[in-house]
């Protein structure tokens, strides 16, 4: 819900500087907007899927190596921490993504450095397989440091190769053995995460429909192992022609996904497997085209329509871009599109966002992995709940760049606090705002506008903090001043938790810390997360938001007959 009023003149924001900001004051105006809200308790106004917010890992940790360490222990416990959720295995490099039923083949990898080198850190990888198999149920390993510094070395300097492969828009081909399916999955597994698995649809045969018998092995071995995973087909089809100088059109796609069912029916375990598509990308006019043609041959195919969204160019991003009201509005306008062609011939249909990320070109270091950043997610998250989005999914939990949520030292980065507030406080069910803006001396031209978000929800069922029939408000202030918040209606009087997460450290919007009401947030070890404590404000109390800040507020014991029943 987006909040419109007036507000006063405000002075320039300095990234780096953790004061409180400055804010110029009119002769005479003793007091600042005071905000109105109150939530409709009745009944949501949407309710989207229990694993709306989910996660991405790319094909390229093939590539550079981090998939040999997805049962790390640490990066297992962050992972939990977002349970329930979907985890789709796919990207840019998924059409490229061959599959090779053998168990040790021999090492290949032909990373960076001298053969001693690599010899030791094949080797480890060796000793940690061996390790892992003797392992039963959840595979868990303690990686040395020695070797994750090693490894480190390996993927910093293939990271520029991936860089320069996407740059060019050209891909090398990638090995996925069953052994790396193995670990992929015990990932998945022990972390409580779905596992949604894209398959290559760039080989095709001379006439352009595609060859599925790459597929078929891996649906054939994964069977064998009672994997229970879901399924998509090829990534961003949009661009197949600029990336493999071969067009696949929405209709030729639809009978595609409908060849892929029809592997699908026959074997047992994937008899009633979800599939999702087409993954499209940014709705431009040929996009579209593209998902009309798919809807009229395979709409009833899939169990949701997907497609991606990118923000920022990631080469030429500043850190105030990320607090642009006009940039965190563009996803609504593509939503409009997205569901106009899917109610077209599947009125109903879930639609998901699959693989969002803030800015693209594998992200700018100190900025989409910063505190900055958030604005823009959190922003994503209460606007596709708001407009029915089932399910979005984050492009990446870990990954080369710097658009993930965990850093390549296995540390969270702020966008993984954020998620992991919104995993523990939000629920499905999404509620109506109503506001009101009132102050004593308006100043004529100065609005507030849509600089102010707030959001509300159930608050989550499963989080026994919180009886049932509590509300969950989200609060983005992009404003340069603080914002006052005054609780009325069915909300007036009540007791609230304040989570209020701002940057830790010096470098201010560009932190990779956060506090959480006042506290650093750390891992206490590579086993636990942290305790998310609250903050209690007396009931009554007058919300005070921060000036660039974001919060959540659970408004207690309401009661709110939309939030008392699953």
């Amino acid at each position: 819900m987006l909040v419109t009023g007036r507000s006063v003149c405000i002075v320039k924001l300095c990234a780096g500087d953790r004061r409180p900001l400055p804010v110029d004051r009119a002769p005479g105006l003793k007091e600042k907007t005071l905000i109105l809200l109150d939530v409709s308790t009745k009944n949501p106004v949407r309710t989207v899927n229990e694993n709306f917010l989910s996660l991405q890992l790319d094909p390229s940790i093939i590539h550079d190596g981090w998939l040999d360490f997805l049962s790390s222990k640490r990066l297992v416990t962050l992972a939990r921490g977002l349970s329930p959720a979907f985890l789709r295995f796919g990207g840019k490099r998924t059409d490229f993504l061959q599959f090779q039923n053998l168990r040790n083949p021999a090492k290949s990898r032909g990373g960076p450095g001298p053969d001693y080198y690599l010899k030791n850190y094949e080797d480890d990888i060796v000793r940690s397989d061996v390790a892992l198999d003797k392992q039963k149920g959840c595979k868990i390993a303690q990686h040395p440091d020695v070797m994750l510094e090693l490894q480190r070395e390996k993927a910093a300097q293939m990271h520029l190769v991936l860089l320069k492969e996407q740059f060019s828009n050209t891909y090398s081909n990638l090995i996925l053995t069953a052994r790396s399916l193995d670990k992929l999955y015990n990932f998945a597994d022990c972390s409580g995460l779905h596992l949604i698995f894209a398959l290559n649809a760039l080989r095709r045969n001379p006439n352009n429909s595609w060859n599925s018998s790459s597929a078929l092995s891996l649906l054939k071995y994964s069977a064998s192992k009672k994997y229970n995973i879901s399924w998509e087909l090829g990534n961003e089809p949009n661009n197949y022609r600029t990336m493999h100088g071969r067009a696949v059109n929405g209709s030729q796609l639809g009978k595609d996904y409908i060849q892929l069912k029809s592997l699908l029916q026959p074997i047992r375990i994937y008899s009633r497997a979800s599939l999702y598509g087409p993954n499209i990308g940014r709705p431009r006019k040929n996009v579209i085209a593209l998902l009309d043609g798919f809807m009229k041959v395979a709409g009833s195919t899939v169990d949701a329509v997907t497609w991606q969204h990118c923000y920022i160019d990631g080469r030429v991003v500043k850190v105030m871009d990320f607090l642009k009201t006009r940039l965190l509005d563009t996803l609504s306008d593509q939503i409009r599109k997205i569901q106009k062609v899917v109610n077209t011939y599947t009125p109903g249909k879930k639609i998901w966002l699959e693989g969002v990320v803030t800015t693209s070109a594998g992200g700018t270091n100190n900025l989409s992995d910063s505190y900055a950043a958030g604005f823009l997610w959190l922003n994503t998250l209460g606007m596709l709940a708001n407009q029915g989005i089932d399910v979005v999914i984050r492009h990446s939990f870990f990954d080369h760049g710097y658009n993930h949520l965990v850093d390549q030292n296995f540390n969270p980065l702020p966008d993984y606090w954020l998620s992991l507030l919104y995993k523990r406080l939000i629920g499905p069910k999404v509620l109506a705002v109503h506001v009101a803006g009132l102050q004593r001396k308006p100043r004529p031209g100065r609005v507030i506008r849509d600089k102010l978000r707030i959001y509300a929800h159930c608050t989550n069922h499963h989080n026994h903090n919180y009886v049932r029939g509590s509300i969950t408000l989200f609060i983005i202030n992009l404003h340069r001043s603080r914002k006052k918040i005054k609780l009325a209606g069915t909300l007036r009087d009540k007791l609230v938790h304040q989570y209020l997460l701002q940057p830790y450290g010096q470098e201010g919007l560009k932190s990779k810390s956060v506090q959480l009401n006042g506290q650093p947030l750390v891992m206490v070890d590579d086993g636990t997360l942290p305790e998310l404590k609250p903050r209690p404000l007396r009931a009554g109390r007058t919300l005070v938001i921060p000036p660039v800040t974001m919060g959540f507020y659970v408004v207690k014991n309401v009661n709110a007959l939309a939030c008392r029943y699953r």
